[in-house]
């Protein structure tokens, strides 16, 4: 599920992947390295890393997991409008395009896939792998800043949910 918001005249972008009734082991593997994927991109995006180094991040997570990285699709920079620049690929060279600067906000969105077949767009996000194998995507806006980001979107509520329906 991917949700923006706009509040005061900025955009919010997040996305989470959610398992429908019972799912194989490898797809809670492929829910869990996603995830993982995310913070990891998200510890790269402070001031003086480059893009490249999120998606390096990224790429490199998913791969020794037995993953791949969706390249038709990115991340990229929020603000007052929920697609501007710069894109923020999944994968990347470390050390490689622009540098973070303080104050940039960016949405970090790892898509992966058991393999990384050719996508089948139609709609605007109405799209799917051709070989119909499960992919997950999360997402956070992220704000750059030294030492540490700062990130503006939160998966508290949900977490707490599926904490609370899994006790019942």
């Amino acid at each position: 599920m991917t949700v923006g918001v706009t509040l005061n005249g900025f955009v919010g972008d997040s996305a989470y992947t959610f398992a429908i009734g019972e799912v194989s082991d490898t797809v809670k593997k492929l829910m869990r390295v996603t995830k993982e994927c995310l913070y990891l991109g998200i510890e790269k995006a402070v001031v003086g890393m480059r893009i490249g180094d999120i998606g390096y991040a990224i790429q490199e997570h998913a791969e020794k997991n037995g993953f791949g990285v969706v390249k038709e699709l990115v991340g990229h920079g929020v603000g007052v409008k929920l697609h501007e620049k710069p894109e923020v690929p999944n994968y990347g060279k470390r050390g490689a395009a622009i540098k973070l600067e303080e104050g940039m906000v960016i949405a970090i969105e790892p898509m992966i896939m058991r393999a990384v077949p050719v996508l089948s767009f139609g709609r605007w996000m109405d799209v799917s792998t051709v070989d119909k194998k499960p992919s997950a995507h999360y997402e956070h806006t992220v704000a750059v800043s030294k030492g540490k980001p700062d990130i503006l979107s939160t998966f508290e509520f949900v977490d707490n949910v599926l904490k609370e329906k899994n006790n019942n």
